[in-house]
């Protein structure tokens, strides 16, 4: 019997197995490397963050850009005033305005602007208060 063949077969498979087992060894160090690279960016974004969290307290406050007319710090005042939400015709009164839908309107169109600056937030619908 000639066992020539069968071992040239399996000397092809070895061959075969050996170039996958390099090929994935590649695959493991590249892979090992990325993930060092990766867990160190992790370390320095938690470094970050304790850093500027730490240092949040010592910035001082600094009042939001407001839009330009003379009710937005009298609304935000208003809103100093007082600890629970607000509705638009309570501000409207507050401001000394008359409680005629036109103004009231006018109030809600500020709050809601104000709340896109993201200054207020609108709990439910109507309901007004300070961001926090």
């Amino acid at each position: 019997m000639n066992i020539r063949p069968l071992l040239d077969a399996l000397e092809f498979q070895e061959d075969a197995a050996r170039v996958l087992a390099d090929d994935l060894r590649a695959q493991i160090d590249d892979l090992q490397t990325r993930l060092r690279e990766a867990e160190t960016h992790l370390e320095h974004l938690a470094i970050t963050r304790t850093t500027v969290t730490g240092l949040a307290d010592r910035l001082p406050n600094v009042a939001p850009d407001l839009p330009e007319h003379p009710d937005y710090p009298r609304i935000l005042d208003a809103f100093n005033q007082t600890t629970g939400p607000l509705r638009a015709k309570d501000v409207c009164g507050a401001l000394g305005h008359e409680l005629l839908p036109k103004n009231v309107e006018g109030i809600r169109a500020k709050l809601k602007r104000l709340v896109k600056h993201g200054i207020l937030t609108e709990a439910d619908t109507g309901n007004f208060t300070r961001k926090s």
